[in-house]
């Protein structure tokens, strides 16, 4: 079964005679508009990112995303006077990296995108943006760590790439963070870390990228058994490491499957840190559900919340109202990714219309760079990030704590590198 939706508006071509009937009722202001609708050609958005798979709950709120920018450009896209069609076609990429390149190429090569949109993971991100690097097309990532992204396609930060681009944020971001939630509670700064062997893994465990570098001068001491495969079944080896090093601090970078199946062996086994600090696997209500009673004082980065103070450029909806408009619509809680799907679309908009020949690739290109956006994650500019293909977005750091109207709530406790997001409590200790 295919995996494609093809998400084009209703838009209706007006016919001569339609132009005319409606100049000959005098409404010759409201005419105009349509004729140059008429004339405008489509432009195709590609998006790409993880429904299906481990990755699932990185694309879980994607489907609300799309159906609200369907409506949103219902009527066209406004650029230079007239009004573009638009048509948004998304692939899943499965969780897997081949089959994410694989829709990336039908894309480019059958669909003629005119901007490739694509989110969720280095696993999805980077086979795409390769696609588009190899094809000349123009491509704004995001959800993907800038390091893995940018070092693991082999990057050079002094000349960088010519068609791909990512916001988001870097480890030299998310490390302080946890540093600074790690020293909320009292530990013996010893530090087990959970790295798989993928592109969020190696960079995390790097020993110059990663954590070792900024945690060692700081009199942290790491405790790495080494990467494990994705979908793994037997963490015993890690488990018995952290307990024989007396590890009081957990961190990483696991699937939420992989998380469940360690932290379920963690328990039986006998170990339970006073800290753990995981991205990836802890950034969903869904993936904390799935642990039952056992997740919460768990914790992580925290990229989009309903109480970051921004706005969207396209609906005008604040964080807290476009979370709020999820879970009435869907009955789940709001989830970080819902914020980025959503800004991907801002992004894309600001840089349409800020190119000066749709026809060409490379004026869409040049166009990113020129994109300066204040978005629902917050503002949006290239040029000044480590290179000149990433846009740095802000982050703090948040812990599971018992919640109001579901189960988790994701309460804000580090804002060091964000004072505008304020925080809303202090990490406690796990149980």
């Amino acid at each position: 079964m295919s995996n494609e939706r093809n998400h084009a508006g209703p838009f209706r071509s007006v016919t001569r005679r339609d132009a005319l009937g409606v100049l000959s009722a005098g409404a010759v202001a409201a005419a105009i508009p349509t004729i140059a609708f008429a004339q405008s050609r489509t432009i195709t958005i590609g998006y790409v990112s993880p429904e299906t798979g481990p990755l699932a709950e990185f694309g879980e709120a994607d489907g609300y995303v799309i159906a609200a920018m369907r409506k949103h450009f219902a009527g066209g896209l406004a650029i230079g006077g007239k009004k573009y069609p638009v048509n948004v076609i998304v692939k899943d990429s499965q969780s897997s990296s081949n089959r994410a390149g694989e829709v990336a190429s039908e894309l480019i090569l059958k669909d003629k995108v005119d901007l490739m949109l694509v989110s969720s993971t280095p696993e999805t991100t980077n086979p795409v943006s390769d696609q588009c690097e190899l094809n000349g097309v123009p491509c704004i990532a995001t959800v993907a760590p800038w390091q893995p992204w940018f070092f693991t396609r082999h990057g050079d930060p002094a000349k960088g790439f010519d068609w791909t681009y990512l916001f988001f944020w870097g480890l030299e971001d998310l490390i302080p963070i946890f540093m600074a939630m790690w020293s909320q509670v009292s530990t013996d700064k010893v530090v087990g870390g959970l790295f798989p062997n993928d592109g969020d893994g190696n960079a995390w465990g790097d020993a110059k990228l990663g954590f070792p570098n900024y945690i060692d001068p700081k009199g942290y001491k790491m405790i790495d058994p080494g990467r494990y495969q994705d979908l793994t079944s037997d963490f015993s080896a890690q488990v018995n490491a952290y307990k024989q090093a007396g590890a009081q601090i957990l961190t990483g970078v696991p699937i939420p499957p992989d998380f469940k199946t360690f932290w379920t062996q963690a328990a039986q086994q006998g170990y339970k840190p006073k800290v753990a600090t995981i991205g990836k696997a802890l950034l969903f209500p869904s993936a904390i559900e799935a642990l039952g009673n056992d997740g919460f004082g768990l914790a992580s980065e925290v990229w989009w919340s309903p109480s970051h103070p921004f706005r969207s450029s396209l609906t005008g909806q604040t964080s807290a109202e476009l979370a709020h408009a999820y879970e009435s619509s869907t009955g789940k809680q709001w989830t970080q990714p819902l914020g980025f799907a959503h800004a991907l679309f801002e992004v894309a908009a600001g840089v349409l219309r800020r190119a000066h020949d749709l026809d060409s690739k490379a004026s869409v290109r040049d166009a990113i760079l020129a994109v300066d956006v204040p978005t629902i994650i917050g503002r949006v500019k290239w040029g000044s990030g480590p290179v000149k293909n990433v846009a740095k977005t802000p982050l703090v750091g948040g812990q599971w704590q018992r919640g109001k109207r579901f189960k988790y709530d994701l309460v804000i406790v580090e804002n060091h590198e964000a004072h505008e997001i304020a925080v809303q409590g202090k990490l406690q200790p796990i149980a």
